[in-house]
């Protein structure tokens, strides 16, 4: 029998994502915010609650649609890869994408959407590059499964896992410039900022970059 989850019986809430408390500490107070696959809400309301933001959702699953409009958040249904062209340039402060660019079919297209849309745009993902998967892959000759990776690969919802220099790579194909780099552990620790990125991607389970993409010219020009 499995022990009662006391939170759940205590009414407490969720204690909230560490890539979202990193998120949250890189958005402006007050920002217009853009949250794509924001899943039922939860980004979205810890930035409501603590940075004031004016925030907007878009989400795949109806289900998590229908969820993230019964906490009152404005979100509605839509696909990152086929639906952010509708966007027009600059419309958000901040464009983001939390644990969901390796579910994406063309990552690249979705990653020059978010700096399009957004004066910023700020992505976190699970890093394939963490020195256990490596461990696991090398030694089992399987498709690791961990609290990042938890399903099997016949039906994990990821179509292009990254590392973090593969993400860093991709960052200068599109020309975006790195503002702000965090990897963390599966504690929630941040891995020190003098670590190079080969140390960052033996040891950081996941990773959030702060992005601002490449100067557009003035309209008219």
């Amino acid at each position: 029998m499995n022990a009662p989850d006391i939170g759940k019986i205590a009414g407490q809430p969720r204690a909230p994502r560490v890539d979202h408390l990193l998120i949250a500490e890189m958005v402006e107070a007050g920002s217009r915010v853009l949250d794509v696959g924001c899943g039922d809400g939860e980004l979205l309301q810890l930035l409501s609650e603590r940075k004031g933001v004016d925030g907007r959702g878009v989400e795949l699953q109806r289900e998590k649609v229908n969820a993230c409009v019964a906490r009152g958040l404005s979100v509605i249904q839509g696909d990152a890869d086929r639906d952010l062209d509708n966007y027009p340039d600059q419309a958000f402060d901040y464009a983001i994408l939390s644990l969901t660019i390796q579910a994406t079919r063309q990552p690249k297209t979705v990653l020059e959407n978010l700096l399009r849309i957004g004066r910023r745009a700020i992505v976190s993902f699970p890093n394939f590059g963490h020195w256990q998967v490596r461990t696991k892959l090398l030694f089992s000759g399987r498709m690791p499964i961990n609290d990042n990776l938890p399903d099997e690969w016949y039906l994990t919802p990821n179509a292009h896992l990254c590392t973090i220099r593969d993400f860093a790579d991709l960052c200068e194909l599109v020309h975006a410039d790195v503002e702000q780099a965090v990897a963390f552990n599966a504690y929630g620790a941040r891995l020190p900022i003098k670590w190079s990125l080969s140390m960052q991607n033996m040891f950081g389970e996941k990773a959030v970059f702060l992005l601002r993409g490449p100067k557009r010219p003035a309209a008219g020009r």
